[in-house]
């Protein structure tokens, strides 16, 4: 590729990065964990160590998941936005859009969480949806009406912003500055303000009210690239951008690992260290992906993920609404059950990866994609 991408056009390496990403919750953690039980190679034990969240402080692979989905959908944003200008829509059907996103991603989240039990006793209001929603309407807002130097100033702002609420203001009972699971301030403002059942005990929840605020920086962060990537002054030629992609992810890593100093990278606070520490990895990935596929044309070997993340929405929601795992054991359950133990793991990974990909390649091949 020899040319700047599009303004207003797709970037293919989004949706190979997006469909990479969801690989992960689709079986893809069950592959590398079954490799490791069934070769017992060193690397392969410590990549299956990361297979998992942290408990609370801290970072794993399987931790960078939700934030680089929430940092794609920002990299999108002046895309889309841009091309929802060039066809004249007005203010009032831009802001339009945005509700309406946000108002579905809402109700999908609680959807999936359970709403059509109608279990109203024990329904959990916020959800991972919600909080890309959340995320990404507030960083829309912003790159509506804030130039790249207000972006950049609103990104400082909300990082530091939650950074000072957080080290300033106590739990009742606990002093300022506690981050432990019982006395952060994040968890009382769910139990006070949050109606329904929360996450974790119902005494906590990680995608709460108050930790939604830095996750419009983490969406915001992927708006700011999207506007690198859109612009055609600066660094004109591709490669350059990736390049620059990639050693931007290198600094932020730094400055997120030593952040983490005084204000520790925690995923279910969403610390301003974990936006950054996070974000490095997002920017590290997509500038790998974007060289590959959109500056070296090397397009071929991302279409399994490409099938995947065209369709993210279907990809996350498909799997507890058409029990995909049943569908699994219908299919292979038997078979699977007469293999050795050792290999179990490995073939639960492999079958589900499959069901959950032919499905979504059904949706490929007949040109549906499900956009929000």
């Amino acid at each position: 590729m020899t040319e700047p991408v599009n303004k207003t056009g797709r970037v293919a390496s989004l949706d190979a990065l997006r469909g990479f990403d969801m690989l992960w919750i689709m079986g893809g953690n069950m592959i590398i964990i079954g490799l490791a039980t069934l070769t017992g190679w060193p690397f392969l034990e410590a990549a299956a160590r990361q297979m998992e969240h942290v408990s609370w402080h801290g970072f794993a692979f399987y931790d960078m998941i939700f934030p680089l989905f929430l940092f794609i959908a920002g990299v999108s944003l002046p895309f889309s936005m841009a091309k929802r200008k060039e066809r004249g829509d007005t203010g009032l059907q831009i802001w339009k859009h945005m509700l309406t996103r946000l108002v579905l991603l809402i109700f999908l989240g609680m959807i999936y969480n359970g709403l059509l039990r109608l279990n109203f006793g024990h329904i959990r209001v916020a959800s991972v949806l919600g909080r890309i929603g959340i995320g990404w309407f507030f960083a829309a807002v912003i790159v509506l009406y804030a130039n790249r130097t207000w972006r950049w100033i609103w990104f400082a702002v909300i990082l530091l912003g939650y950074w000072t609420i957080m080290a300033l203001i106590p739990a009742p009972g606990f002093k300022a500055g506690d981050l432990s699971w019982e006395g952060n301030l994040v968890g009382y403002i769910d139990r006070l303000l949050l109606p329904g059942w929360l996450y974790e005990q119902n005494y906590f929840d990680p995608e709460g009210i108050l930790s939604a605020l830095p996750a419009i920086g983490t969406a915001l962060l992927g708006a700011l690239t999207g506007d690198f990537l859109r612009d055609e002054k600066r660094l004109p030629k591709p490669v350059q951008k990736g390049i620059a992609i990639l050693m931007a992810g290198i600094v932020a890593l730094i400055i997120g690992r030593l952040w983490h100093n005084v204000f520790p990278v925690n995923k279910k606070l969403w610390t301003s260290s974990f936006v950054v520490y996070a974000g490095g990895w997002s920017l590290i990935l997509l500038g790998i992906f974007y060289l590959i596929i959109d500056v070296w044309g090397k397009k071929k070997w991302a279409f399994f993920f490409q099938v995947i993340g065209m369709n993210s929405i279907v990809s996350y929601l498909m799997q507890p609404m058409l029990c995909l795992w049943c569908v699994r054991n219908f299919f292979f359950e038997g078979l699977i059950n007469h293999l050795p133990e050792a290999w179990k793991t490995l073939a639960d990974g492999l079958t589900y990866t499959l069901v959950c990909w032919l499905v979504l390649y059904f949706f490929y091949k007949k040109k549906i994609f499900v956009k929000i």
